[in-house]
């Protein structure tokens, strides 16, 4: 039996040893063989890696926490399409991080990623040495390779957060107790810890399987993916800075050119391997449903043998212990009901909304212009309601509460997490063709207009200049994966992050004036009343609405009744609209109009809802009313933009500093933050 050292709180804290019995029984999965494992001693680690089938209980252990909440919780916004919408004030920790506004000395900064990325990377090292010992074996090589991807994996999380970490592939004991590097690690050069964990990964993917049952485990092709993926993040941007002296901070590449372009190449090849390897697709319409709805509403039901042909690795979520923050907050709100009284804690940018092209189906999926609502009082008697929603609170879509299956808990989701998917590797596909060939080849064309195709674009041609080219995939990852966390470091490693948010800062201003770009955005919805269904499993997908610019039409809808006995009459006006815009009105339809640029409490949106029957709670939705009370238009807004687009001390993305906030601070004593027991951890420049 091997004994582990005492080490102080420092790395206590930051290096975990769980024991297998916590690592694989609380394991975050649906499948029983991954659930129903007898407890082991952790610390008997020789016993353990003994033999194969224990050694792959361990392995299974490794998954356990390789997403932290605090991924979702506190970085799943700010990447110009999605957007926080906590409680209270703007002054709070996830408006802030979102908006990029970093305190060292508050608790507005990310606590937990670090130390949660260093416990599974000491089980992975303990795993890599243990399989290392044994007798090679194509079971042995596999479990090997896939713990290397688990802790390369981590790695990456690790320095598109934090840049520079410590480089640790020892486990703890087997490192010399006497070497101060040892209890109080130093950042290293994160070029090469990318460059091993890379070669980790290009020496052991080919003896993964080609496949899984739910592709909750790393399979050959996820691999591959993983590999095209980090090779990507250590070829682009990043903000560096002088380790020795912490100086001369700014966004840049590696010095080192040639290696820039093996990583490109590196990550080329293994796209190339996935699609090449005839084992995944892209999810296509079936049932009346679009090929993205078709996706993402089976990814919710948990009917994975549909979607894991594209969704090549999720992270497994099941159960009241394992349900992770993610999908708590992205979803549109639900107020009481099945669903039980759920908020929303995200809301999607109008101007990201508005940006999609007629046609692309993922509009729809990835946003809701509806919440749910009850309609009178809330008993268990009454009618929930998909009201209409206006500009500044369109919400998440993907992971929206009606697609799931039942959870095991009010505040529980039983969805995975999905981490990479068949659309991402054809985009990063045809990334480095461009990239590698100067200017898109007819490969990257051909890769960029299947994710198009399948979006209901396919006629949208792509540009034909390099960096119009790049341009045009970062704008398609924008549409194809909102809500996914990939996009806000995507665009560091694209150096398009600063001139994005100066581009989403601008056009949310046009949109707040109705100039530009958005100079012809319909003000007025009329949306078509809708109940909701209030089961797990329903397919709605949107409320239908009709968009208003005839004068004369605006002009009725705005005279809304205020006497209950002018309700019928007024129905009657708006299903003469309704009618001539070429939709049939059937017995019982209601309809009601929605100012879009009010907030949704205006006197003018209020009285719309009453006069389609909201009696109780009318005028609130189940998202954090730091937006959903504020209109989007300065007109609206008294000829001043509102201060969640621009205002003092507040507006999008207030605390951005170039050169400075691509990376997050590690939090000084007063936030808690365990890293202040490492004396030799230096702060990121700025701080």
């Amino acid at each position: 039996m091997k004994k582990i050292y005492k080490t102080p709180r420092f790395i206590k804290k930051l290096i975990i040893l769980p024991s297998i019995f916590a690592a694989v029984l609380f394991m975050n999965s649906c499948s029983d063989d991954f659930l129903d494992q007898p407890a082991y001693n952790s610390l008997d680690t020789e016993s353990v890696f003994n033999n194969l089938d224990t050694a792959e209980m361990f392995v299974l252990g490794c998954y356990r926490g390789i997403v932290p909440t605090e991924m979702y919780y506190q970085l799943g916004a700010g990447d110009t399409v999605t957007h926080s919408a906590e409680d209270g004030s703007t002054n709070n920790s996830k408006y802030n991080i979102c908006n990029y506004q970093y305190d060292a000395y508050t608790p507005n900064t990310v606590t937990g990623i670090y130390s949660a990325m260093y416990a599974v990377i000491e089980r992975t090292n303990i795993a890599v040495s243990g399989l290392s010992k044994m007798e090679a074996s194509a079971k042995r090589d596999a479990l090997l390779a896939e713990v290397k991807a688990i802790r390369a994996f981590c790695y990456y999380n690790l320095i598109r957060v934090y840049g520079d970490v410590p480089s640790v592939f020892k486990p703890l004991d087997e490192m010399d107790p006497n070497d101060p590097n040892t209890l109080y690690p130093k950042r290293a050069s994160r070029d090469e810890i990318y460059d091993r964990i890379i070669a980790d990964i290009q020496e052991s993917v080919n003896n993964l399987p080609v496949s899984s049952q739910s592709n909750e485990r790393l399979t050959r092709q996820a691999t591959y993916a993983l590999l095209a993926r980090i090779s990507l993040y250590a070829a682009g941007y990043s903000l560096r800075w002088d380790l020795n002296t912490g100086g001369g901070a700014m966004m840049s590449r590696r010095s080192d050119n040639n290696r820039v372009q093996q990583l490109y190449q590196i990550a080329d090849n293994a796209c190339a391997a996935v699609i090449n390897g005839g084992t995944n697709s892209l999810v296509q319409s079936q049932g009346g449903k679009s090929g993205f709805e078709y996706l993402w509403y089976n990814f919710c039901q948990r009917n994975f043998g549909v979607v894991n042909q594209e969704i090549l690795w999720h992270i497994a979520e099941y159960g009241p212990n394992t349900n992770s923050s993610f999908g708590v907050y992205a979803h549109p709100g639900s107020r009481g009901g099945t669903y039980g009284s759920r908020k929303a804690l995200q809301f999607m940018l109008p101007s990201y909304y508005l940006s999609f092209n007629p046609g692309d189906t993922r509009r729809d999926v990835s946003c809701t212009s509806y919440s749910i609502y009850f309609l009178n009082n809330g008993s268990a008697s009454d009618t929930w309601v998909d009201v209409g929603t206006t500009y500044s609170c369109i919400m998440p879509g993907k992971f929206r509460l009606g697609w799931c299956v039942e959870p095991q808990a009010a505040d529980g989701r039983n969805l995975n997490i999905p981490i990479l998917r068949y659309s991402d590797v054809l985009l990063m596909y045809a990334e480095t063709q461009n990239y590698l060939n100067g200017g898109p080849t007819a490969a990257a064309i051909s890769a960029l207009m299947q994710v198009r195709t399948r979006a209901g674009i396919g006629t949208l041609q792509p540009p034909s200049g390099q960096d119009a080219f790049e341009k045009a995939i970062v704008q398609e990852r924008k549409w194809e994966f909102a809500g996914e966390f990939n996009l806000r470091t995507d665009l560091i490693r694209m150096n398009r992050l600063a001139s994005e948010i100066a581009a989403t800062k601008q056009a949310m201003k046009n949109l707040s004036n109705r100039t530009g770009e958005f100079a012809n955005v319909p003000v007025y919805r009329l949306y078509k009343y809708h109940k909701n269904a209030q089961i797990y499993g329903d397919p709605f997908l949107a409320v239908t609405y009709i968009e208003l610019t005839d004068p004369a039409e605006i002009a009725a809808v705005q005279n809304v009744p205020t006497n209950s006995a002018n309700y019928a009459a007024y129905q009657e006006t708006l299903a003469g609209i309704v009618t001539a815009h070429g939709q049939t009105v059937q017995q019982g339809d209601k309809w009601y109009p929605v100012n879009m640029f009010q907030a949704y409490t205006s006197t003018f949106n209020g009285n719309a809802r009453k006069a389609v029957g909201f009696t109780g709670g009318f005028n609130t939705l189940q998202i954090g009313n730091i937006i959903y009370t504020k209109p989007t238009g300065s007109f609206e807004n008294g000829g001043t933009y509102p201060n969640w687009i621009e205002g003092g001390g507040d507006g999008l993305f207030y605390g951005f500093v170039p050169n400075k906030t691509e990376l997050l601070p590690f939090a000084a004593a007063s936030a808690g933050h365990p890293l202040v027991d490492n004396p030799n951890l230096t702060q990121l420049p700025g701080y």
